[in-house]
């Protein structure tokens, strides 16, 4: 439990110290989005098919922390430090290392209690590396399909 307290400040701390980028709307939308898919993905995975676990298998108050306000801020800092008008080369290459560091992470979390909180059942590192990409452009498109309907809104308002 400890290890999950301190990345929860953590990230917390460091997703609205370097914000520069998000709006509070923004914000909002992205971290109800997140929870969402994050809880209907672990839906299956956790739940049904018992993939991988956070502390224990099965539902678990301990772990609603990890599900509500652990990955919304790694994925304020994510779309923050996105290189939008760069090359695509440039957001592969971005892709990558946050593919790297996720991956790292997912690996730390794996230590014993009281700092790792996370647990494998058939899930396996390589499993996340491979989907991490695809659940992080999944995110990008919600958050450009976001930014697109506060710009309709704004032109609507002037």
């Amino acid at each position: 439990m400890i290890g999950l307290i301190i990345a929860i400040i953590a990230f917390n701390l460091i997703a609205f110290i370097v914000n520069k980028r998000l709006t509070a709307n923004q914000i909002v939308h992205i971290w109800i989005f997140t929870t969402a898919f994050q809880l209907t993905f672990d839906l299956y995975i956790n739940f049904k098919y018992h993939g991988y676990w956070y502390f224990t298998e099965g539902v678990d108050w301990k772990a609603f922390p990890a599900h509500a306000i652990l990955i919304p801020p790694v994925n304020i800092i994510f779309l923050n430090w996105f290189p939008y008008r760069n090359l695509l080369g440039k957001k592969i290459i971005y892709l990558i290392y946050w593919d790297i560091a996720l991956v790292l992470y997912e690996v730390l979390t794996l230590l014993p209690e009281p700092w790792g909180y996370f647990r494998y059942g058939w899930w396996d590192w390589w499993y996340s590396a491979a989907i991490n990409p695809i659940l992080l452009m999944i995110l990008l498109g919600y958050y450009k399909w976001t930014c697109k309907l506060e710009e309709k809104i704004i032109r609507g308002q002037s």
